[in-house]
């Protein structure tokens, strides 16, 4: 047996069992996994069973690779962590359940509701129309409290509900004969002056009430407005445009309105789902609903985003603690790829920015978001404080802004301009285990999954209009990652070992994409359309990198004053008066070998005031300058070689690269050994 590419795993039915290579090692469990050799006993449990870091075969305990942190608990699989106040709360964190084993029976306060399974929840969610507890309890044999309200129905000053045609009959239905006021009864308040109604003014047998025409809504109770219908995010599929008697939807550039369901589709090649299983990564053609793998033989990978326009996805792997990416052609030569930064020790998300050619990623071990070139040749540390567990990142280089989760002690959604300044927060209520992030820029929402309260949330770019899209125990189980297309949000679980999709504004049409995968992490939608084209304000007809001695990072656009960009220097180092160069306090380190350039030609276009430098202060680079650089260079690379841990990894995966009726994004075979000649 080997992996599964179909979605029911029927491609590995009835197969016989494989047998590994020379250079490999057979898993114990099953007997379908096989790892390199130099894989056993290096510290890091690749077989599912952990076989590969075992007492019998490696003469030690294995070594515990997973650090937990001071609020936190490892689960006895070992290789996953949870916060203490989860352990005994009734809702499985661990993959293997162990946090909730030898539990005390709970006793729950008398504000809290006592579920059937021990756990307690607050007594105001019991019967509230959702379901808090894991089994459902909360919302058993619930009866519904008559608030006498809607049309037709006239509470009593005393406290009884009575119909309305029994008010002014001159009998006594209320206990204080509120329902028989003597001065009231039978008078047409709407004679005088229209009852100061705007528009319609309805008389009643007691009192009165104002109306508004279609298209209008009661703002004061008798004062009539447009109802903006806009404010429904999901009235129209993308743009909508309020009128004075409703209100017209429209499309964004590159997408059509489908005339049955008035979704807007997106114009070009055929959309395809990217994911990791851990050793690889795998594709899902949406359409065609074909399924192959792209890259194979990898670690452990964690984390995963693309550069469209180039044609490239990187992804962070564990396994070599690094951050990696490999081109993706329509060539059926192998393609090799390549290390683009080092030193990762806990990636939590990546997010490549694809107009200024930078990438973004978190770190749990070093608590800080750190940004550095595609071709990894400078980085920096952008933000360290205030991180506790940073978690899932994305980007978006045509506002400036980046947006990340972070599930540690408290637990919140943040966002920042993409040179670290103007930190904000938009999520710190509610929120337990924000997991997956993903970024609605059609709609400029912020979605993510919580993998604790088992919720799919969205919120606006500035942290309102806070909206559930659907809670589920089923579906939500552990939710990790998550990305939005067209109006669909599709979510990676890392319990159920599946992908699911459902509609984005309601939760309805839910689906199972793909499922019995291994430990699935992140996901991307891949398609030209996800990743809008831009103008990069660091490359001009005269100026490269902005004049920035360093990085040229894309400045926040909080109005229309706001700078285009920041120079940024070293770790260490500080910029000079000018605002271009470094005072050289620092030292710029190449963390990273590449022979590709991922520079591309950019439109000309005038800067803007602000950080951004002044054209006239620009000077040259120094020869000096650029031979030490690539004596550090070269002193680096010579080192690398020789301290590496070898990874001779290829596949041969040339499946379905011929197009069936639409223009699909390129694919190709993929040889994953390092890049290192």
């Amino acid at each position: 047996m080997g992996s599964e590419d179909c979605s029911d795993g029927t491609d590995e039915e009835g197969c016989a069992t494989s047998t590994c290579g020379a250079g490999d090692f057979q898993c114990t469990s099953g007997s379908d996994i096989c790892i390199p050799v130099n894989w056993v006993c290096d510290g890091e449990a690749d077989c599912t069973d952990r076989s590969d870091e075992s007492l019998e075969q490696c003469g030690h305990q294995p070594i515990q690779t997973v650090k937990c942190g001071e609020s936190e608990m490892l689960c006895d699989s070992g290789d996953e962590c949870f916060h203490t106040k989860w352990r005994c709360d009734g809702d499985t964190d661990c993959k293997d359940g162990s946090d909730e084993i030898n539990c005390p029976s709970r006793t729950c306060r008398p504000d809290q509701f006592r579920c059937e399974d021990g756990n307690c929840i607050h007594g105001t969610r019991q019967c509230n129309g959702v379901r808090d507890c894991v089994d459902g309890t909360d919302e058993v044999n619930c009866h519904v409290v008559n608030q006498c309200t809607g049309p037709g129905k006239f509470l009593c000053a005393s406290g009884e509900c009575v119909d309305f045609n029994k008010v002014c009959n001159q009998k006594q239905d209320c206990r204080d004969w509120s329902d028989e006021p003597l001065n009231e009864c039978n008078v047409n308040e709407c004679l005088v002056n229209n009852g100061g109604c705007s528009h319609i003014c309805r008389d009643l047998v007691l009192s009165y009430e104002c109306d508004c025409p279609a298209g209008f809504e009661l703002i004061d109770r008798k004062t009539c407005g447009d109802i903006d219908e806009c404010q429904n995010p999901g009235i129209c599929s993308q743009i909508c445009v309020n009128t004075k008697l409703g209100y017209k939807c429209e499309c964004s550039r590159g997408y059509q309105m489908d005339p049955q369901t008035g979704v807007c589709k997106a114009i070009g090649g055929e959309p395809s789902l990217l994911f990791t299983n851990r050793w690889n990564i795998r594709q899902f053609a949406l359409e065609r609903q074909d399924y192959t793998q792209l890259i194979g033989d990898l670690r452990n990978v964690v984390a995963l985003d693309a550069d469209m326009a180039e044609h490239k996805i990187f992804w962070a792997d564990v396994g070599p603690n690094a951050i990696l990416s490999a081109s993706i052609t329509s060539s059926n030569k192998p393609v090799r790829h390549r290390r683009i930064v080092d030193n990762v020790p806990s990636p939590g998300g990546i997010s490549v920015d694809w107009i200024y050619k930078n990438i973004y990623w978190t770190d749990s071990s070093l608590k800080s978001i750190l940004v550095a070139s595609l071709d990894g040749i400078k980085r920096k540390v952008l933000l360290n404080t205030d991180l506790r567990e940073p978690a899932c990142i994305a980007v978006d280089p045509l506002s400036g802004f980046m947006y990340w989760s972070d599930w540690g002690e408290p637990a919140k959604i943040e966002k920042a301009g993409m040179n670290g300044l103007d930190r904000q927060q938009l999520v710190t209520t509610d929120i337990e285990r924000p997991n997956g992030i993903a970024l609605d820029r059609v709609k400029n929402r912020v979605y993510w999954v919580d993998s604790k309260l088992h919720k799919l949330s969205s919120v606006d770019i500035n942290g309102q209009d806070r909206r559930v899209i659907f809670t589920s125990h089923e579906f939500l189980a552990h939710p990790l990652s998550l990305t939005i297309f067209e109006d669909t949000v599709y979510w990676t679980d890392w319990e159920n070992e599946a992908v699911y999709s459902a509609n984005k504004f309601t939760g309805s049409e839910l689906q199972t994409v793909v499922n019995n995968l291994y430990d699935t992490r992140d996901i991307i939608v891949y398609h030209e359309l996800v990743q809008q084209s831009g103008k990069n304000w660091c490359e001009d007809e005269n100026m490269t990198n902005g004049g920035c001695e360093y990085l040229c990072l894309p400045a926040p656009q909080i109005n229309s004053r706001s700078p285009k960009y920041t120079c940024m220097c070293p770790d260490g180092d500080a910029l000079q008066d000018n605002g271009l160069k470094c005072k050289g306090t620092g030292t710029a380190v190449a963390f990273t070998e590449t022979k590709e350039s991922s520079r591309t030609d950019k439109p000309p276009g005038p800067l803007s005031g602000g950080i951004g430098p002044d054209p006239r202060q620009l000077k040259r680079v120094g020869v000096l300058l650029v031979t030490a650089a690539a004596g550090a260079y070269f002193m680096w690379r010579n080192w690398q070689q020789r301290n590496m841990k070898k990874e001779d990894l290829s596949i041969d995966i040339g499946r379905h690269s011929s197009t069936v009726g639409h223009t699909y994004p390129a694919i190709s075979v993929v040889s994953t050994e390092d890049d290192l000649s």
